[in-house]
């Protein structure tokens, strides 16, 4: 029997061949169409995006910033995405990040501010005798996984998260983070219902402090038969390789994107790839 990954693959080879024979576009040449709204302060509400910080870490520099989207609620049920920020990075022409939570931008991309509660969660750190958000990598592993279970436990209790639609991701680092944070342990991996990986994956190469091969493939046999999206500039090949040796099958939906910038914020622009993300993630929801 062929698995639901190989039948993915097959599908979408020929978009996939399409797109490493087309000339590049610049992400950066196509206009905007949605903008993130700023953070401002103050208690969440509908069309907001805050800084809070968990129960437990209130003595600590540790935030997050949650947006409650405009047609939130109080008793509503609604879907959630956990997003992680890439490594601080500048390649030019705008195409930028501090990696920062205030730099995560695909949550608001993927709902367009509507119908979906949306969580930038931090790496954290211990610096100087403080304890802080990590810019770079993954902090301690141990108080980033500890805060994300109990900021997503927060969410669904005070906010209305739906604890059944749960999803993780983000961009470069965030993306590895799926895996490496969110599959960690089994407690950790049993809130997510979807991971959203673009640009770059754990184990599609040496990352720091993942853990070598073994650790790797541990998190990902917890994957279980739950769908990730799996995007790239140009081509997700690297990811496909690593997913093709491993041995474990997944239902892996890999997209390659029509431009070479390394960048999340290809979701806040009017491209085909966006309406099948969203549309994969309604599909997800079902």
């Amino acid at each position: 029997m062929i698995s639901r990954a190989v039948i993915t693959l097959l599908m979408l080879a020929g978009s996939s061949c399409l797109s490493a024979q087309t000339t590049p576009v610049a992400l950066m040449d196509i206009p905007l169409d949605l903008s993130v709204p700023a953070v401002t302060h103050g208690p969440p509400s509908a069309g907001k995006r805050v800084p809070l910080t968990s129960m437990g870490w209130e003595c600590t520099a540790v935030h997050h910033l949650l947006y409650l989207p405009t047609d939130w609620q109080a008793g509503k049920k609604l879907p959630v995405f956990i997003e992680y920020a890439g490594n601080p990075y500048d390649h030019g022409s705008g195409n930028a990040g501090d990696g920062s939570v205030e730099s995560c931008v695909m949550g608001y991309g993927i709902s367009a501010g509507k119908g979906m509660i949306w969580a930038s969660l931090p790496f954290i750190e211990e610096s100087g005798g403080e304890v802080q958000n990590a810019a770079r990598w993954w902090g301690d592993v141990e108080m980033t996984r500890d805060y994300c279970v109990e900021t997503v436990r927060d969410i669904c209790a005070r906010y209305g998260g739906d604890s059944r639609r749960v999803f993780i991701g983000g961009f470069s680092r965030g993306a590895i983070a799926a895996n490496l944070i969110g599959l960690h342990d089994d407690e950790i991996a049993a809130l997510w219902c979807g991971f959203i990986c673009h640009s770059h994956y754990d184990g599609s190469r040496r990352w720091p402090r993942d853990g070598g091969r073994e650790a790797v493939l541990e998190r990902l046999r917890r994957l279980g038969s739950r769908p990730q999206w799996i995007s790239h500039e140009i081509e997700p090949m690297e990811t496909k390789r690593w997913l093709g040796v491993t041995g474990i099958t997944g239902d892996w939906t890999f997209v390659s994107l029509p431009f070479p910038e390394h960048s999340g914020a290809w979701v806040l622009r009017d491209l085909p790839e966006r309406k099948r993300l969203r549309e994969w993630v309604a599909k997800v929801m079902e």
